[in-house]
Parts: structure tokens; sequence; C-alpha cells
């Protein structure tokens, strides 16, 4: 376990690190095209690299609840657990069955690097599925993502069950696997039922120009009619009550600086909106799957946009949000869009982890 690194300091360490790397790649695509050697050779080892740093860097981090919050809430859970203790009360079973499992053979310790193991991985494969020669790029997109650290040190189960998810998505072709990890991904965490259903419903309805007409119209249902849709969907409950509870009940202001419609967060939310638009209608990309991609985005996130007000919203936005990566870089590392466009693929990375570190300093200088 890494405890010689001052605990306040630790998720700072981190954001600089993956800083660094941001900046490395960036000169990396301005002084070269593309398509040499040595390009798919950083692609190769930068991509083991940062797998291996997320493994040592995440996976030992020390147990605290002051600063990575329910992390010492699943310690507990798995002491108990170790200690004899049978879950009876947990839904998400799959996350249950796996803690059970590791209690038998693996201390604290090492659960932690299983879970961190279980939130890398899939992502580290569905990027190399996503992208022969450039995986490397959608793999640290993913890691710079606004929400990724939280996730992985924070909202554990969250987190497992999104990067299934996206492991899901990227066995597109192969169904039978693609159900089997969906069905996975629910079992850890029962809320990947919104993207799932929402990736169902393009299955059914094919035309983006409704998605992106849904998504404006939530965001004036949502300024019109205000809280009537937490409400809303509180009472309809789908059978779970930390659904009503994330809804309507009242967060902790020293952990939720700020609440009510959150014109910032939708503004980094339009940001694949612009990016897809632009994409599929400016630039015409003709890809069936990157269409379903950016549908499912548009559905779950019209979702969060009108319970936006909620106090525990964040969850919610976390439900599209983890999607943002791949909707951002897909269609630049499978199609020529412009000039020069491995040196933009280095700036668009570059303001993408921008607006992940900025939010990360500025929640340093509030506490």
């Amino acid at each position: 376990m890494i405890d010689f690194i001052p605990l306040e300091y630790y998720s700072t360490i981190h954001y600089h690190i993956i800083l660094l790397i941001v900046l490395f790649t960036l000169l990396h695509a301005l002084a070269l095209k593309g398509n040499e050697n040595i390009v798919y050779n950083y692609n190769r080892i930068m991509a083991l690299l940062l797998l291996l740093y997320l493994m040592i860097y995440m996976g030992l981090r020390p147990v605290s609840g002051k600063y990575f919050v329910d992390m010492a809430t699943y310690a507990n859970v798995y002491q108990r657990i170790k200690a004899g203790y049978h879950l009876t009360d947990l839904s998400d079973f799959g996350f249950g069955y796996f803690m059970t499992f590791c209690s038998y053979f693996l201390s604290e310790k090492g659960f932690f690097m299983a879970c961190t193991l279980l939130y890398v991985t899939p992502l580290y494969i569905a990027s190399r599925r996503f992208s022969k020669n450039y995986y490397f790029f959608a793999f640290l997109m993913f890691v710079a993502s606004f929400s990724f650290w939280a996730y992985g040190v924070n909202g554990i189960r969250n987190g497992i069950a999104t990067s299934l998810l996206i492991l899901a998505f990227s066995y597109h072709d192969r169904k039978a696997i693609m159900i089997i990890l969906m069905l996975l991904s629910v079992s850890f965490h029962k809320s990947m039922i919104l993207p799932i259903m929402a990736f169902i419903i393009t299955y059914f309805v094919k035309n983006t120009s409704l998605y992106f007409i849904l998504w404006m119209v939530a965001i004036g249902l949502s300024l019109l009619m205000g809280s009537f849709w937490e409400s809303f969907f509180a009472n309809l409950g789908f059978d779970d009550d930390r659904l009503a509870g994330y809804l309507i009940k009242t967060a902790n202001r020293e952990k939720f600086s700020s609440t009510g419609f959150r014109f910032d967060f939708l503004i980094y939310s339009a940001l694949p909106v612009i990016a897809g638009y632009y994409y599929v209608v400016k630039r015409n990309f003709t890809d069936s799957f990157y269409n379903k991609l950016l549908q499912t985005y548009l559905l779950a996130n019209s979702f969060w946009i009108m319970v936006i007000r909620a106090n525990f919203s964040n969850r919610f936005a976390y439900l599209s949000w983890f999607m943002m990566a791949i909707i951002i870089c897909y269609p630049l590392l499978h199609q020529a869009m412009w000039k020069k466009q491995f040196s933009k693929l280095g700036l668009i990375i570059l303001l993408y982890f921008s607006f992940t570190y900025i939010m990360h300093l500025i929640y340093q200088f509030k506490s």
C-alpha cells in the first residue's frame, strides 16, 4: 500500500501525473502526422504504462473515508464479510457475490486492488476494440474524464458497473458477449438499466435527429417545470428506494457546493452533443455503432437534465458522462476529417482534460 504520500495530496498528484501524460502526448501529436511506426509503438507502450500506473497508484491507495469517502464504507462491509457476515440486503447482488468471493482469499488491500483491476481493465480492453492503432488515445480520454478518478476511489461499485458497460458496448458485433456483460453490469449497479434501456431503444428508433430534438426539449421542460420531474420520477420509484432518496432527499451542503439548475454542468454535458452533431450532420460520419452510442448518450443525458435540480443529480449525470470520452474521440480515430488531424486530436485531449484539471483545482481551493 502506498502510505508514504500524504493523503491530502494523493488525488492532486494523480491529476498532475495525468496532466504530464496529456502534455507529453500533445507534443507527440504535434510533431508527427499519425501514420508513422513510432506512433503505433507509442500507442502500445503508453497504453500499457498508463494501465500499470493506474493499477499501482489507484489500486494501492490507503483506505480513507475522509479523502476517498465511500472507500471506508466498502472496507467496513468487506471486513464484516471476512468475519462471517452474510449479505442479505444488497440489491446489487453481482457486487455482493464479488465481495464474498474475494473475501475467501484476498485481504482488504487485495480487495481494493481487485476493484481497481475490474474498473480499469475493461476500459483498456474496450479501447483496444474501439481502435486498433490508436487505442491509447481513447484510453487516455477515459482516464482524463471528469469523473474517472472519483468513481474509481469513491463510487467504486458504480464505477465498475460503467466500465463493464463500456466493455459491453465494445462487443456490439458479438451480441452474446455484449448481453452477458450488460447483465453483469446491472448486477453490480442497478442504475445501469437506464443507459442499457436507452441503448436498446436505439435499435428501434434510428433517426439521430429525433434524439437531438429530445435533448433540446428536455432542457426546455426542465427550465419550465422546475422540480416537478424530481418528484415525478421519485414517485415512479422503479422499485428502488435509493432512486427516490437521490432525487428528493437533502444533500450534505459540505459536499455539494452548488445545487439547483447547474448551467456549468449542462455546458459540460453539451460538449459531446456538439461534437456528435458536428461529426454526424456536418461531416457526414456514417457509422451505425457510433450513432447508437451518440443516441444512447442523448437519451441518458436527457433524463439527467430533467432531474438536474436533484441534490444528488451528479449520480444521474454519470449515467451519461461515462460515455463522453468515446463520443468525442471515436470518429477522430476512424475517419480523416481535418488537415493535421493527429495534432488536433492531441489538442482535443488537452482541452478535454482541462475541465477535469480546473474543476479539481477549484475543489482544492474551496476545501
